[in-house]
């Protein structure tokens, strides 16, 4: 089997921390981050356009927020995998 680099796009409304996980993911030999947006209606839409394997996303943020984003990806029926990322520990908020 061929070794397969994993696209991925970072979705996060803060820049620090969409720059630590870019530097944290470039380091990975099997990891290649493709993007980067600020908010979920941008996210979409890149994820659109570079057509990543996956999505690491934050949950909450201006505008459009990752629930929402989320939503809209699965109507696309993008083929692209979501993982969202918070600093929420609440139960409640994150189910």
């Amino acid at each position: 089997m061929a070794d397969r680099t994993i696209r991925v796009l970072l979705v996060d409304d803060h820049q620090v921390v969409r720059r630590g996980l870019r530097t944290f993911l470039e380091i990975q030999d099997d990891i290649e981050v493709v993007g980067e947006a600020s908010d979920g209606a941008e996210g979409v839409a890149r994820t659109e356009e570079l057509r990543p394997d996956v999505v690491l996303m934050d949950i909450k943020m201006p505008g459009t927020d990752g629930i929402e984003a989320l939503r809209r990806l699965r109507e696309l029926a993008n083929p692209a995998r979501v993982l969202i990322v918070t600093s929420f520990t609440e139960q409640r908020t994150v189910v």
